[in-house]
This record gives structure tokens, C-alpha cells and sequence, in this order.
């Protein structure tokens, strides 16, 4: 495909038929304006933030009171408050939102790897919220207590996050792949009121028993736990550990009526999130329930178009902040789709063909896994029915170009494709889709609206056409409340605020396109500088992963003759070795498709390559680990013996 025309280009009857068009020109209306394009949109949006979010706030139908002021404190970023006079319960707005009104109309839809499927309407979701707030309120548990859970993406996880919410308790979660270590790292330092876990899981075609990791973490965490049946014996595990209890004798005795949602201010703490935390002890993040749902709201209903009844799927885990992202189209009415396992068994239909039965109109997924379905050589668009599919978005890390063109080529022609960026730190994106522009090759559309988003040089000057940091200008609803055990804000302001005063920084290293969209090129902390030139790792992995004895890489810099020299690690496709052929052909590659200053003064084959429970590779921990230092949080990845791998390599000390 032809980089010179956009791989899709949305009609003038699907735009206007968009809710953003509408809700633009309900803005038009109220606040006499005549906004024509999405970029109009955005610069009113950022310019005047307290009409946009009142817009927002009318326009999805928030459930609460919004009181009378909108933005105070603005000129300091960290002391902006958004609606401070409001209060609304998050709960009460995904559990009454429209399409939520038919009780018998389906609110989730699961499946898990062990063939398991279940279909819960909002009445029986709403039943099981009821049930589960009375029993947490009859153990104690009320604003502010902390519920954790080590818990797979099902439907009782949601109900147990609703019932959370809905007596302001503070959520926390992650998937029961964590480390006993990792899972304590997180948990222990916010000290929760209530424990949840499962019995066991499915992954990769095997039963997942975690009866010794459940009673190791309820112990140590020393407070009452709830286990939930899934793949296992759920008395049986619950037995294990001292007054345990299952779902079933948790909520005996509590009978299905109303929800109670109790309202708080807009800034009460909803959710604490975890930065991946392998450099050290994860960050607790504390978000709010009036910016999360905001933001969703705005994401979920104008950027993503989604409406009551929809299919919304996203393949994520409970320990990513896309299973957050996910949870909140239940405000728009959408139907959430749900998948527990991995996406490749028994095949890389799996997914595709839960897309076919179910009809998805939203599509979300990673990067890694667009390129794995690439590789693998299915073609989606010749093997399945996916005529009801509407948005594809990709996040976790950098789309590369190939992989926004197999999307068209591979999967479906006629779809927006999204890639999308932002993160845990602020439960949401900074740059992603919308209906109304079109989509170009490897170029996210765009910046979220409400979001005064910027790429600034090393001098803190805009730039446009080159690369630098990602930063944010003005303060927006979704920015954390705090960090967990953070009492003077240190770390706070030393993870956004350090690097230009008042200025949010993200850590990306991004690049404005002559299409007012996003490149990302990977994360500022980890790009190489040789020769003092900044260079983004993604821009090396877009060319070597598309080669065919290339199944995945990893590039660090490391410090050589008071210098940084770019080191390129390949794990290889089955039955290919790395001969000095293989290392010139991908030197010529990187030449020829980045630059001569992009190609790697070392490649060296490895085994595997760490990541992250969500599927990130890790390169700040491998650029330890070859310089001799030690990585603090091996519990944060998925394959923490990758790393060894790396370790004291005889090609790296010459």
C-alpha cells in the first residue's frame, strides 16, 4: 500500500452519523461556536476545558451532581481540581447507563481457554453487585478500604469492582500469572480490607494450579479472602487458607435488591493501578472516579463511537490498565466480551473466531499480537466473517507501519484502524482514533480531545516534524489523585513534573506528522544516543521484525569507550541461526529502511526476551542487567528467566 494516501478514509455519512459529530454540533449550539472538523474540535476543546468537560458531563448523561464550579486552581497543574462541588459513584453510572434499562439484555459476555462460556443480562450482573456490597459492608468495608484481587477477566471480577465502587471502596487487581512476590509487591503496600482470588486458570492449554501461590499471599496479606470458583476446587483452595471463604458462602445469606451507590466527591479515589515496576518496587497510582469516568465516557462514546448494545472486546488481563479501560463501556451501554486464556490456543483463530460468533464492533488488542497474527500467516479477512467490525484499536506498545498494513490487507479492508498511546499513569490515552480523519500508515490519528498534548525538544521549545518528548500543557480530569504512601508528592512530581516546570512529561518519545497525527517512537527513557543523537528503539524494531528470521528484538544502548553504542538482541524464528549472512542482511535493513546511525554495533541472537505481565518488552531491565546492575522487581515479567539470558554476554565486552 501506497504511503502517500491514507489506508482509510471515513465517508461523510459515517461521520455524521458519529456521535462526535453530534456532540460537536451540540457545542456549536451551546456555546455559539462553528466547529467543522475534528481539529477545530480539539483546539476548542483544550482552549476552553471547563465548556468541554460540562459538554462532556451533559452529553454522556452523568449520573451525580455536578455543582456549580468546573476548574479551579488551574495555573498550577498539580492543583487543578476538575468539578470540585460534584459527587457521583462510578458504579451507579456503568450499571445505569442507557441500554442498561432492559435487565434482560446482555451486560457481559465470556469466554475462557477452557471452553468455558457464560452470558450474564444486567439483572443477573446487578444481582450478584447487590449481593457482594452488602457482604463487603457486613465485613466492614467502606470508603476508602482497599479490595484487592488476583482474579481472571471474568464477570465476577466487574461485579466485584462494581460493588467496590458503588460503596466507594478503592479497587485494585491483577491476573493470577503474578509471582507470589509480585502479587505482595503490589497488594502489601496498599493494604487491603479484602483479598479476592480464583481457584485456578487455564493458559496455554494447562491448568494452572495456584492453590500454594493463594494460601502464601493470604497469609502474608493477613486479611479475609474470598475465593471464586473458575478451574478449579474452590473450597478446596479456600480450605487452605485460615478463614477463607468462597463467592458462594461470602454472599449467603444477602438477597438481590437495589444497588445502593453511595456518591462521593468527584476526586475520591476509585482505582490504584501499578506501574510495571521493573526497575524497582511498582508505583501505586491512585485515580480518581470522576476523571476515570469521564475520560472513559469520552473515549468510549466520541473517539471509539460506541453506542448502547455494541460488542466492546479488548484482549487484556486484570493487571493491565485496558481491563479498567474495558470495564467502563458498560457506562455507554455497550456489551462487554470477555476472554480469559492465551489468544493462541489451541490456534490464532481463537480470537477471530469469538469476533465472528459474537459480532464485535470493537476489536482492541496489542501490537505484539497484530505482528504474531501476521506472522503466524492467517489472513482473518479470507477465514472469517467480520462484517459487524467497525474499530480495530492497538496499544502496549508502537504499531509498526506492516503491521497497520496487514490490518487492511490481512484482516479487513474496510475498518478504523486506532493504534492508541497513554498508559496507567493516566488510565487512559493521550493520542488515539476518532471517526471523523482518516487513518495513515503507522500515524495514530491524533490527540485526545481535552488534552492540550505537545511534542517539546531538550529545551522545552515545540517541535514539529522531529522527534522529542511527549508532554501535556494544562491539566486534565484523568490525572492521578496521588501516588499511594506518597504524603509530600514526591514521586508524583518526580515521575511527570521534573523534567519541565509545570508541564506534564510522559516519557514518550513522539514526533508530530504532516498529517497532524502521532509517531511514537518507545519510551524517552529507553532511546539510544550514540554519537548524542536520540534515536527510538521502535524505529529499529519496525524494520528487523519484518523480516521473517526475525520472530522478535530488543535494543538497548550501551556504554561504551564514553560513548553508547546500540546493541541489538534477536530471538530468531524456529530453525534459523544467526550466521554473518543474517547479521549483514539485518544491518542493511536498518540502513536502508531508518538510517546508518540506527544500525546496531552488535547483534546477538538470545533465547527469548523478558516483558511485562501485559506483554511490553523490558529494555531499561535488560540494559541492567548488561551493565552489571541489578533489576529490583524480577515479579513484574512474565518470563523473569529471560533476563539471565543477558547476563555477563562475552560478545558485549569487546
Amino acid at each position: 500500500m501506497r504511503d502517500d494516501k491514507p489506508l482509510w478514509i471515513p465517508s461523510r455519512a459515517s461521520v455524521e452519523a458519529s456521535p462526535i459529530f453530534a456532540f460537536m454540533q451540540k457545542c456549536n449550539r451551546d456555546f455559539g461556536l462553528s466547529l467543522s472538523s475534528y481539529g477545530e474540535l480539539h483546539a476548542w476543546s483544550v482552549a476552553d476545558r471547563g465548556g468541554f468537560w460540562t459538554a462532556v458531563w451533559e452529553f454522556c448523561a452523568v449520573k451525580g451532581e455536578r455543582g456549580e464550579r468546573v476548574l479551579v486552581d488551574d495555573a498550577v497543574m498539580l492543583d487543578a481540581r476538575f468539578f470540585p462541588d460534584a459527587t457521583l459513584n462510578f458504579a451507579e453510572n456503568l450499571l445505569s447507563g442507557e441500554g442498561a434499562g432492559d435487565g434482560t439484555a446482555e451486560a457481559i459476555i465470556f469466554r475462557g481457554e477452557d471452553k468455558a462460556q457464560d452470558r450474564w443480562s444486567w439483572d443477573r450482573l446487578r444481582a450478584l453487585v447487590s449481593r457482594l456490597q452488602q457482604a463487603m459492608r457486613a465485613d466492614g468495608i467502606g470508603p476508602g478500604d482497599r479490595v484487592a484481587a488476583m482474579m481472571p477477566n471474568m464477570p465476577e471480577t466487574v461485579a466485584f469492582m462494581l460493588a467496590a465502587a458503588s460503596i466507594g471502596a478503592i479497587w485494585s487487581s491483577c491476573s493470577p500469572d503474578f509471582g507470589e512476590q509480585g502479587v505482595l509487591d503490589r497488594f502489601g503496600q496498599i493494604e487491603p480490607k479484602l483479598f479476592v482470588t480464583c481457584d485456578a486458570y487455564w493458559y496455554g492449554g494447562k491448568l494452572q494450579d495456584i492453590r500454594e501461590k493463594v494460601a502464601a499471599v493470604a497469609a502474608k496479606l493477613g486479611v479475609p479472602t474470598v475465593v471464586v470458583h473458575y478451574a478449579g476446587d474452590a473450597e478446596d483452595v479456600a480450605s487452605a487458607v485460615s478463614g477463607a471463604r468462597t463467592l458462594d458462602a461470602f454472599v449467603e445469606g444477602h438477597t438481590a435488591r437495589p444497588v445502593e451507590f453511595t456518591r462521593l466527591p468527584f476526586s475520591h479515589p476509585l482505582y490504584i493501578l501499578f506501574s510495571s515496576g521493573t526497575t524497582g518496587v511498582p508505583k501505586c497510582i491512585v485515580h480518581s472516579a470522576g476523571g476515570t469516568l469521564l475520560q472513559h465516557l469520552k473515549e468510549h462514546r466520541l473517539h471509539c463511537g460506541l453506542g448502547a448494545g455494541e460488542k466492546l472486546f479488548y484482549f487484556t488481563t486484570c493487571g493491565w490498565m485496558m481491563w479498567n479501560w474495558l470495564v467502563s463501556g458498560l457506562a455507554v451501554g455497550a456489551t462487554l466480551c470477555l476472554f480469559d486464556g492465551s489468544p493462541f490456543a489451541p490456534d490464532g483463530n481463537v480470537l477471530f473466531d469469538y469476533a465472528q460468533a459474537e459480532r464485535f464492533a470493537v476489536f482492541g488488542t496489542s501490537a505484539k499480537y497484530i505482528d504474531a497474527v501476521r506472522k503466524s500467516g492467517l489472513t482473518p479477512r479470507s477465514s472469517h466473517d467480520l462484517a459487524s467490525l467497525r474499530l480495530m484499536t492497538s496499544t502496549g506498545s508502537p504499531l509498526s507501519p506492516e503491521g497497520f498494513t496487514f490490518v487492511y490487507e490481512g484482516i479487513k479492508e474496510d475498518i478504523q484502524l486506532a493504534s492508541i498511546s497513554g498508559g496507567t499513569d493516566i488510565v487512559s490515552c493521550f493520542v488515539l482514533g476518532n471517526p471523523m480523519q482518516p487513518v495513515w500508515r503507522g500515524e495514530i490519528q491524533g490527540p485526545g480531545l481535552g488534552l492540550a498534548m505537545d511534542v517539546w525538544d531538550d529545551d522545552g521549545h515545540p517541535v514539529r516534524g522531529e522527534k522529542g518528548e511527549l508532554v501535556c500543557t494544562k491539566a486534565f480530569p484523568s490525572m492521578p489523585v496521588m501516588f499511594w504512601n506518597d504524603s509530600d508528592g514526591a514521586k508524583y512530581r518526580a515521575a511527570y513534573f521534573e523534567r519541565f516546570d509545570n508541564i506534564w512529561c510522559h516519557g514518550d518519545f513522539a514526533e508530530w506528522t504532516e498529517h497532524d497525527g502521532i509517531i511514537i517512537h518507545g519510551r524517552s527513557d529507553a532511546t539510544l544516543n550514540p554519537g548524542g543523537v536520540r534515536i527510538g528503539t521502535a524505529e529499529i524494531y519496525n524494520q528487523v521484525e519484518q523480516m521473517p528470521e526475525v520472530a522478535e528484538a530488543l535494543c538497548i544502548g550501551q556504554d561504551w569507550d564514553d560513548d553508547v553504542r546500540v546493541v541489538l538482541f534477536v530471538r530468531l524464528a524456529s530453525g534459523v541461526t544467526l550466521t554473518d549472512e543474517l547479521v549483514k542482511s539485518i544491518k542493511a535493513r536498518v540502513r536502508s529502511g531508518a538510517s546508518p546511525r540506527h544500525v546496531p554495533a552488535k547483534i546477538i541472537a538470545v533465547a527469548d526476551i523478558p516483558r511485562t505481565k501485559s506483554g511490553k518488552i523490558v529494555e531499561l531491565a535488560v540494559r541492567e542487567i548488561v551493565h552489571g546492575r541489578p533489576v529490583k522487581n524480577k515479579e513484574a515479567l512474565a518470563n523473569p528467566e529471560a533476563l539471565d539470558l543477558f547476563s555477563k554476554i562475552e560478545e558485549l565486552r569487546v
